[in-house]
């Protein structure tokens, strides 16, 4: 079984940044690529941004240039800089990963518990 952990959020001022890790542990085989996604109340769950483990990114229109998603393979961690954080992003924040934990299983998605982000002066 995989377990991810996430850690990072609070509180921070428009404008400000934050820096979220969400670190993988278990049986851990391999990682093929994380996730991070975000829920504000009332809101449906958003997607935020990807990552593969060769390095490859993606992002949504609304974060492009101002978040940034990386990887420490040897840590099996992943990260998610956020910089010039706006009023209308706080939400809780939650990362997934792809991964498989030996070669005979199916490779499968293991989401993290989530982590509050609050963007207020």
């Amino acid at each position: 079984q995989v377990q991810l952990v996430e850690s990072g959020g609070g509180l921070v001022q428009p404008g400000g940044s934050l820096r979220l890790s969400c670190a993988a542990s278990g049986s851990i085989f391999s990682i093929n690529r994380m996730g991070w996604y975000r829920q504000a109340p009332g809101k449906q769950r958003e997607w935020v941004a990807r990552i593969f483990w060769s390095g490859s990114t993606n992002y949504a229109d609304s974060v492009k240039g101002r978040f940034t998603v990386s990887r420490d393979n040897a840590k099996n961690t992943g990260y998610l800089q956020m910089n010039s954080l706006k009023p209308e992003e706080p939400a809780v924040y939650y990362c997934v990963a792809n991964a498989v934990a030996n070669r005979t299983v199916p490779w499968k998605d293991y989401w993290g518990q989530g982590t509050q982000v609050t963007v207020s002066s």
